[in-house]
């Protein structure tokens, strides 16, 4: 059981770092470290594309309520009674007489 404990005293001492054989371990730990930025990067990476999602999602929810809100009063202009309404201020009035349908008969001539 000493030999375990020396083991667990050397490693937490960090004379695995300078002893003669460190290099080995000083490559494994840089490698590590690496991986454990890459790690960091990729996952900042993810939660920004993530917040970029939600601000589209959230952009084309509002631009749907534009679209429907314009479709509704552009609507509401269409109407003939809208358009009455604003034709009485200029003086105009429906016409009595029905419109009545031309028709041309051309002939060729060859």
């Amino acid at each position: 059981m000493g030999a375990v404990k020396d083991k667990i005293y050397n490693v937490l001492k960090g004379k695995f770092l300078v002893s003669d054989d460190s290099f080995k371990n000083w490559r494994f730990l840089l490698f590590v470290v690496g991986l454990m930025l890459l790690i960091i990067a990729s996952s900042h990476s993810a939660d920004k594309k993530v917040m970029e999602i939600a601000r589209l999602n959230k952009e084309i929810n509002e631009k749907r309520a534009e679209f429907v809100d314009t479709r509704t009063i552009f609507m509401g202009m269409k109407l003939e009674s809208t358009i009455r309404n604003k034709v009485v201020e200029l003086g105009l009035q429906p016409s009595e007489n029905p419109p009545q349908v031309i028709k041309v008969i051309s002939k060729k001539i060859k």
